[in-house]
This record gives structure tokens, sequence and C-alpha cells, in this order.
């Protein structure tokens, strides 16, 4: 045999190996999970986000037979417990439950962002949604959106609006409400939604999209008027309640999500499996009313379907952020 032939067959045996170096997700995976998982909540106990993170450990302990230790990293908008997911090590040990501000918003509203969304994180599936409600106070005289849109129209810069802080979906959901309307409405930040909640009740400000945990009892008590879901259809909580889009603004969607994420270049068949138990888990009927109790609708999708939701949604906001030309506070 000559040299050149030597040299071929020897060229032609390095390409599995080349081939696995420029693709660290293929190639044999160790057994999975081999040790403790941690999940990332990057905000403080108590929330929606928190509830979703601590149902899913649970469950993904049980299926899985490991501990899944929850861990609350809170602090600039999500980003610090964002950013310890990105640079963990890719083996599926490591997850982040990444949300609409943590993953979209934040590409938009600052300008040192210290991870990329679509590029440091391997998405694994879409888990809830956190229904938003518009309501206004009962001396508001509306009834409808399409009133809303006719006295925002004729008393620019009367109406207020709050919200639990700047960037987040109840802000965002006003401000895509008033381009897509054609309105000017003013928005209020406060320090949470209770704040707010307490200044909309007592009439201090117009209305809010709200989140619905926190709205439906003041409008089922007649504290507040409930005038339409944010969501693209109408909530189980609430089926005699509109969505603003069949009532007066098509096309009007807003959806305060939150996914499981793990760090890029974790191996696909881990990807795979934490999608397949997570969507499992959450079909659960016990799991199911429980979320739905608390205000969370359960959706889910592919890691594909996952990651271009993410891609659309930071298009999306980014416009409306440009365009209202909203700053971080």
């Amino acid at each position: 045999m000559s040299t050149r032939q030597l040299y071929t067959i020897a060229a032609f045996a390095m390409l599995p190996a080349a081939a696995a170096a420029q693709n660290p997700t293929s190639g044999p995976v160790p057994p999975y999970p081999g040790k403790a998982i941690r999940l990332i909540v990057p905000f403080p106990p108590g929330g929606s986000t928190d509830l979703m993170g601590r149902v899913l450990g649970a469950k993904l302990g049980e299926a899985f037979n490991q501990q899944v230790i929850i861990e609350n990293r809170s602090g600039a908008s999500g980003m610090i417990g964002n950013e310890l997911v990105a640079r963990a090590a890719p083996d599926g040990h490591t997850l982040t439950m990444g949300t609409i501000g943590a993953m979209s918003v934040v590409t938009s509203l600052y300008k040192a962002v210290p991870y990329d969304s679509t590029r440091d994180f391997a998405p694994v599936t879409l888990t809830g949604n956190v229904e938003n409600l518009l309501v206004v106070h009962p001396s508001v005289p509306v009834h409808g959106v399409k009133d809303l849109i006719a006295l925002a129209a004729g008393k620019p810069g009367m109406l207020i609006f709050a919200s639990s802080g700047t960037g987040n979906a109840p802000h965002l959901a006003g401000e895509l409400f008033n381009q897509m309307a054609k309105v000017k409405m003013v928005h209020l930040p406060y320090k949470g939604g209770g704040p707010a909640m307490i200044d909309l009740v007592a009439g201090q400000v117009s209305l809010s999209f709200a989140s619905m945990p926190s709205s439906l009892p003041f409008a089922k008590s007649g504290k507040l008027r409930a005038i339409a879901v944010g969501g693209a259809k109408r909530s189980p909580a609430a089926p005699e309640i509109p969505t603003v889009a069949e009532n007066g603004l098509p096309g009007f969607e807003v959806t305060d999500w939150q996914g499981l994420l793990a760090p890029a270049k974790t191996p696909a068949a881990i990807v795979e499996r934490l999608n397949r138990e997570v969507i499992r888990v959450l079909n659960e009927r016990e799991v199911r009313e429980r979320l739905s109790n608390a205000g969370l609708q359960v959706a889910t999708n592919t890691p594909n379907q996952f990651a271009d939701f993410i891609r659309a949604e930071i298009d999306k906001w980014g416009k409306v952020i440009r365009t209202a030309g909203i700053k971080p506070e």
C-alpha cells in the first residue's frame, strides 16, 4: 500500500472525531441525571415563576430519582440567575426558569446583558403563562375595549395605567395597547404588583393590565371592573371575560410566559428527555389544577418551537420598547 493511500485512510478515520469536536452535542451521552439537578429561579421566592419551579422540581425529582435543588438567585430583572446558568457546564444538571422579561425584554431594555438569550441557552420547553387582565377603576366610564380606546383618544395623557415595574408584562401590555390603538395613556410604575393594585383600587390610577391572580378577586368583588383578558384566548378562570383582541383591538396579545432552559451545547438527548418529562408532569391533572388555581395556565412545546418563540418575543418587544422609548428604572 502506498504512502498516499495510508494518508487517505488515516484522514477518513479522523473524520468522526473531528465532527464530534465541532459539534459538542453529538456523541455518546453519560447516564442522565448522574447527580442532583440545580434549578435556578432568577426571582425571589413566592412568585409564579418560583411556584412553577418548585412544582417541576418536586415532580422531576421523583421521575429521575435524583434531588432537584431549587435556588432563588434574584436580581437585575432575572439576569443574575440566568447568567449563572448560561456559564454552567452543559450537562443538564443546571437549569433555569426563563421568563418574558429575563429572556426577551432585557435584550432591548438594557445595554449590557451578560448573556445572549438565543445563543447561550438550549430551550427545553415553554411551561406556562400568567394571564393578564385589563381592569379599570369603577369611576372610569368604560365597559369594553372600544369604550376605553374612545376615552383615551378623547383625553390624551389623562388616563394613567399602573404596572408592577418598568419593562414587565403589565407595562409592555399598556405600551402595546397605546401603539396599536394609537392613543396615549401614561405609565406609572410601582415597586411590585401589590402597591399598584392598592392604588388602583383606591382610584389613584385609572387602569392596569394586572396579573389575573392579583386582579380577578377585586373584579369579582366589584372593587374593579374587568374589561378584557390580555392573551390570545379567554381564561378558564373567567371565561365570561372576552379578550382584548375580540373586544375591540384585533391582533393584541400579551403572554406573560415562563419556560425551562439549559446551557447552550447541552446534548440533544438530554434536552429531549427533559422536554418529555416536563410535558408529562405538566399534563398531570393535579399539577394543572394546582397551577391553574394560582393563575398559571400550562403551555408546552418542543425545544425548536420554544427557540423560535423566544426569537419572536425578542423581536416583538424590541419594537415596542424602541417605539415607546422605554428606559430602565
